[in-house]
Parts: structure tokens; sequence; C-alpha cells
């Protein structure tokens, strides 16, 4: 696909009447329910493989709203945990959104069917102006909502806690407000008290990396990213399969699932408290390492090495579209769970299919079509088996494409280059 002419397409369209006019209403309701701040719901997720559990920790006011004004049930059915958020007065949802969590990916780990854990999770809402319920679902086997807990929030109860940012900040891209920008978040993981520079400048590099793939190139204008500086007592990582422990601001540390090369936070409550000193829309964790490696969990955050010269803005890229844009990984093994993706479920991710109901991909499906009737070979876009950690039963849209490997690969291919803008459009509206 010609990516001057896909742009275009996409940058052509203007706003017509009746979308303003919808814009405008649904601008009114947010006003009508929400002051633009935001309040976080922290809480616990414990189980094992046998069940579920979610434990409430506490509510905390954050200065900021950086969401969108009008896009505020979610429509995308994206992710393998859900929040609503319910007017108590009317019964109406005003909130909602998908997101997944490290926990959910551990309860597919041989661990949890041996022992039970429980992880720090939280989700964030604009601020609500009246007593509202918030609902927490998770997935269930074939893809359907199960409500797995509900609670009761008076936002004037004075058990929620303002949030007092401590945090010096600052601006590394800025393209306008944050309602209409993808507002990203910078964090310092195992950066010490005399590596403030280090950090700034590795915030650069990540934007110049990012900004340098399509199509976040075409978008640059709609993005804002921001550092806080939050020092670690140590320099560098936790790397437990080389006994190496530091102390850092966020406890993040590789060998998660006893893979050597997936680092991640667990304690996501300490993700949340540095983050909240800016508005964002995304969080990334910026690894004071060259150790290869890192993750990316949709609407949670992404993590990688920040000194990994030869993957480094690859890396960045890769783990950004599970992060920000819900892109699943598209090659086979080298995980230790390997059941995530049912042959009779269809995967909410816009790159995988597993067949059970190719018509959820509309954009793919087009694109195969499209194939069939060029001789040329068309957009390169089919059914390729062997995506989402299998060899067979789950298909990738490309023989080759950022979210299947690096080596001598330097592009999304055309189904993950239309998700990603289509999660800019969403984030942004």
């Amino acid at each position: 696909m010609n990516k001057l002419l896909l742009s275009a397409l996409i940058l052509a369209g203007s706003l017509c009447p009746s979308t303003v006019l919808a814009q405008d209403q649904a601008r009114s309701e947010f006003d009508k329910h929400f002051f633009p701040r935001t309040l976080r719901y922290d809480y616990y997720h414990g189980g094992n493989s046998q069940g579920q559990q979610f434990f409430f920790k506490e509510l905390v006011e954050e200065p900021y709203w950086a969401g969108s004004k009008t896009a505020l049930v979610d429509s995308t059915n994206f992710g393998d945990q859900m929040f609503r958020v319910i007017d108590k007065a009317s019964g109406e949802v005003i909130y909602s959104n998908g997101y997944c969590t490290l926990f959910n990916e551990w309860l597919g780990t041989e661990e949890a069917t041996k022992t039970s854990k429980a992880m720090a999770e939280s989700v964030i809402m604009p601020m609500p102006k009246d007593e509202v319920t918030i609902e927490l679902y998770t997935r269930n086997r074939d893809k359907s909502w199960n409500l797995a807990f509900s609670h009761d929030i008076d936002p004037n109860s004075y058990f929620v806690r303002r949030h007092n940012p401590k945090y010096e900040t600052f601006d590394v891209l800025y393209s306008g407000n944050p309602e209409h920008c993808v507002d990203i978040v910078l964090l310092p993981e195992g950066y010490s008290e005399g590596e403030k520079d280090i950090f700034i400048e590795d915030c650069r590099t990540f934007v110049d990396d990012i900004m340098s793939f399509y199509p976040y190139s075409e978008y640059t204008n709609k993005f804002n990213v921001r550092g806080v500086w939050a020092p670690s007592k140590d320099a560098g990582v936790t790397i437990p399969g080389e006994y190496i422990w530091r102390d850092t601001a966020m406890d993040a540390r590789f060998n998660t699932f006893d893979s050597e090369r997936y680092q991640t936070v667990e304690d996501y409550h300490k993700v949340r408290e540095i983050a909240a000193a800016v508005p964002y829309d995304a969080i990334y964790i910026l690894s004071n390492t060259p150790k290869y490696g890192g993750g990316g969990i949709y609407n949670f955050y992404g993590i990688s090495a920040a000194h990994n010269e030869g993957s480094r803005a690859k890396i960045y890229v890769h783990e950004f579209g599970h992060s920000f844009a819900g892109l699943a990984d598209e090659y086979v093994g080298t995980v230790n769970y390997s059941d995530l993706y049912y042959p009779e479920a269809e995967p909410w991710e816009m790159n995988l299919t597993t067949l059970k109901d190719f018509d959820q991909k509309p954009v793919w499906k087009q694109m195969v079509e499209q194939n069939k009737t060029r001789k040329n070979g068309g957009n390169g876009v089919g059914l390729f088996e062997g995506g989402g950690y299998v060899s067979e039963g789950v298909y990738r849209p490309a023989k080759t494409c950022l979210m299947k490997e690096f080596g001598g690969v330097d592009d999304f291919c055309p189904v993950c280059v239309q998700a990603i803008i289509d999660r800019i459009n969403t984030v942004t509206k």
C-alpha cells in the first residue's frame, strides 16, 4: 500500500456539520458528569488459574485529565479487562475503557496452576461530579465479558486522597491541548540522582525514534510527550537471572515469568503515582540499561531498554504498538504461555485472527479481498499462519511486520498501520 496515498485519504476528510454537532453534544455530557481532573481507582487483582478476585485499595484525585471529552464510552471492545462508570442517579453508563494487565498474563503461566498471587492495578476516569458505581469486567474464554467486581463511589468523600505531584517535569514534544493530542508520559527506571541529563537526552531520543516510523511520522503534530524526573537510589536495573538487584523508582525487573528478556513492573500503583505529575494517555518507562528486552501491555504501560543501541528504536515502537494500539505479537514461541488464543474465539487484537469471526476485522478482510483481484501482489496482506506465540490456528496479516520481527524489517504491515491510525484518531477526538 502506498504510504503517501493512505495518509492523503485519511487526512483529506473534514468534519461534517453532523459530526461537529455530535461532538458538541458529547462535550456537553462531559461537562454534565465530570470535572476536567482525574479520579484514579487503585485496587489489587488476585487469584490463580481457577478464579480471580478484586480488592479495593484507595481513590486518588489527580490534577489533570488528558483524555477525550467526547469519546467517553469505549466502542473498540479492546482489552482483556474493562471497566464501566455508571451514574447512580440515572443508571447511565457515562464512561468505559478496555485494558490489559500483567496479572492476566500471569494467569496463563504454570505458576498460576500451583499458587495464588495478587498484583497492583488501577484504572482512571474523569473526575465524577456525583456518585457513581464502578464495574470491573474480565474476559471469559469465549471473549464475552464477565462482571467481576463493583463498587459505589462518592467522589466528594474526604477519603479521596488529593494527589500532590512532587516530581520535576519537562516537555519533550508539545503539539497542543491534551484533549486533542496523544499525551505520552516518559518515566525513568534505574536513573540515579546524578543522571537527570542522561534521562532527558533519552527522552529526546525516544521521540526521535518513535516518530521515525510510519505512521507516527505522519502524525507527529498529534502528540505531546513529557518526562517526569523520579530518580532511583541505585543506577541500573534488576536482573534476577544474573543475581543483580537494584533499588529503583518502580522496582522493574527482567526475567518476568522466567523469560530472560521480559521486563515489567508489578507494582502499578508506583507507576501511576509518578505518571500523575503530568496529563497523560499513555505511559512508557525508559529503563537505564543496554540489556535487550522490555514489555508492553495495552492501556497499562510500555517499558524497554534506553541504551540498547542495536535494537532500541524497534523495541520502542514494538512495545508501544502493544501498550498504545493494542497490537499483538505475531511470532511463534519464546514465551512461557501458549494458550492465550483459543480456536473457538476471535482475538480482539486487530492483527490476529483465528478465522472464527473474521468479519470483526473489516479492514484486514477488505485488504485480503482486494489482493485477490490484483495481479501485482497488491498490498501483501493475507492470512499467514503463525502468530500469538503458536504455529497453528492463529493467523497474522503479513509475512513480515515490526510486530513479528526486527531483522531486516523496518515497517509495520498495512493492517497494523491502520490500527495505529485508528487509535490515534480515537484518543484525539
